[in-house]
């Protein structure tokens, strides 16, 4: 295989050219990793043996076919597979993958959905209309799958480990190790397998460039806080985060608790102050009400945190800021902190 480097912390992504039915699955990436569920894979889960290198081991993967190099194998998280020709019928299992072939100009012909009742992401329904579920990511569905006679099935190790053989009956199949901070090498992976390398790295060279702007836009260096409510959980994101990758790409620091290699460390309404920053964006996994966001943002530990009394704690888009988890996602994070944080 050829030599690739990983992304994670670089302030630039000028990345060489790389040559280039129904069965429970993990819940969508940013709520919770693998845990329990029966057909994912705890080891590369947050806490787990190999969570912490997923995008080095990640960056190793890909293929050495030339551009336009048709049959193909593409080295992935769960062995090798081999690619007949250009795919043009995708199935994307999670939203990670979704953002990426669309980045890519790909329309795929299935999709799951995210468990949560607002559906697909909203910065991407109109490029969706009329392409069809096939589950959810906690509950594909094989059959609705075969129907659509797909060449190639884009998922993840975390979400879908055990399904790998029989969806790999069913078509191609190539898998990252898990969706979430590894996101560029991901993208890098997927492009192998859609023979679209070079478009990939030009994306990520724009993002890059995009990030630089943003950082120049930037009055100082304000640290930055993020906090995200989920049922029965209270979240500050750490580095190895969608969102701490860019933060990192941006070049803005974080508080000691979140300056973490970690996706995140969790805290009670109790112990809110500890997500003091410069500044405090923050967002919820549902519903603020049933997240508890609207009790704690009403409360008086928020309301004495500095942040807040300065008028700098800000309640930005969930799905973007921790479930985009791909390109066009990550361009409209870096959109929100230079209109956030801007001089």
């Amino acid at each position: 295989m050829t030599s690739r480097t990983t992304l994670r912390g670089r302030t630039s992504v000028r990345v060489a050219m790389i040559a280039l039915a129904t069965i429970f699955a993990a819940t969508a990436c940013g709520t919770s990793d693998a845990g329990g569920n029966a057909t994912g894979n705890t080891d590369v889960a947050t806490g787990g043996t190999l969570f912490s290198t997923a995008d080095s081991e990640t960056a190793k993967l890909g293929t050495d076919a030339a551009p336009g190099q048709f049959p193909r194998t593409v080295t992935h998280a769960l062995g090798e597979t081999v690619i007949e020709s250009k795919p043009t019928r995708v199935v994307v299992l999670d939203s990670g993958e979704l953002d990426q072939v669309l980045t890519l100009g790909i329309t795929p012909v299935g999709i799951a959905s995210p468990e949560s009742a607002a559906g697909q992401p909203s910065y991407l329904a109109d490029k969706l209309s009329g392409v069809p579920d096939v589950g959810t990511t906690n509950n594909l569905n094989l059959e609705a799958i075969t129907a659509l006679h797909p060449d190639l099935i884009l998922g993840s190790k975390l979400r879908a480990d055990k399904l790998y053989s029989q969806l790999s009956a069913i078509a191609p199949t190539v898998f990252s190790i898990r969706p979430g901070f590894p996101w560029k090498e991901n993208f890098l992976l997927t492009s192998a397998a859609l023979d679209e390398q070079a478009k990939a790295v030009e994306v990520l060279n724009d993002y890059q460039e995009h990030a630089d702007r943003v950082r120049q836009s930037i009055d100082g260096s304000p640290t930055i806080s993020l906090v995200r409510f989920m049922s029965g959980k209270l979240r500050l994101y750490g580095n190895l985060s969608f969102i701490g990758v860019i933060l990192k790409d941006v070049g803005l620091p974080r508080p000691a608790i979140q300056d973490i290699d970690e996706l995140a460390v969790e805290v009670s309404p109790e112990t809110i102050t500890e997500a003091e920053g410069d500044r405090i964006f923050y967002s919820s996994y549902g519903k603020p009400a049933d997240t508890g966001q609207t009790t704690v943002v009403a409360g008086p530990l928020w309301e004495s945190m500095n942040a807040v009394k300065e008028g700098h704690a800000v309640e930005v888009s969930d799905e973007t800021w921790f479930l985009g988890l791909g390109p066009t996602g990550a361009g409209l994070v870096l959109d929100d902190l230079q209109a956030k944080l801007g001089k």
